[in-house]
């Protein structure tokens, strides 16, 4: 693996991203496993098909001696009916551990949404909306007496005259029309 060769600063924040990356990669293989599981289980020759090997197995230990064809058939199906039960309760099972693993996810976002809520700032709610009005009124006052102001400059002893500037524009011609007006006055 490659070692990141930056500031000392980013070199933290490079392993956390590396870290989590490992993570990633590590909850995908975990879905691939799950997945492949489910398709195993899922498909549909192994609905109907017995599990011979383990229900033999199982058929040859619980059988002694002499069994007639009934009580073979019986205790067959009897085995088939328990692997049944217990595949259904490992599905049921993994449901279950699913719908806990969706609860305890949505109960996180609820929590983050919470907090996020707790976060506000509206504590008392009629008293600020009357403030509020006010606070635009005084808005609007402020916006209609509002002189624009000078633009920031990054350094003032640069000579910028040659750049457009709609404000010096404006201002010679103000200058201009006074100076044009006092030479009419006269």
């Amino acid at each position: 693996m490659a070692h990141y060769k930056g500031a000392a600063s980013e070199a933290g924040r490079a392993m956390q991203l590396m870290k989590k990356r490992e993570q990633q990669i590590q909850d995908i293989e975990i879905r691939k496993k799950r997945i492949e599981e489910d398709l195993k289980l899922n498909n549909i020759e192994n609905k109907f098909a017995t599990h011979y090997d383990a229900v033999e197995q199982q058929l040859k230990s619980s059988t002694i001696g002499l069994v007639t064809l009934n009580e073979m058939k019986a205790k067959q199906e009897n085995i088939v009916k328990e692997r049944e039960k217990k595949l259904a309760q490992k599905q049921a099972e993994k449901e279950r551990e699913r719908q806990r693993q969706m609860e305890a996810k949505q109960a996180e976002k609820n929590k983050q949404k919470r907090q996020i809520q707790a976060l506000s700032f509206n504590l008392e709610d009629d008293n600020e909306e009357k403030e509020q009005n006010e606070d635009e009124d005084m808005w609007q006052l402020q916006l209609e007496s509002f002189v624009p102001k000078k633009k920031i400059k990054k350094d003032p002893t640069v000579d910028t005259s040659f750049l457009p500037d709609r404000e010096r524009e404006e201002e010679e011609n103000r200058l201009r029309e006074e100076l044009r007006q006092e030479w009419a006055e006269q």
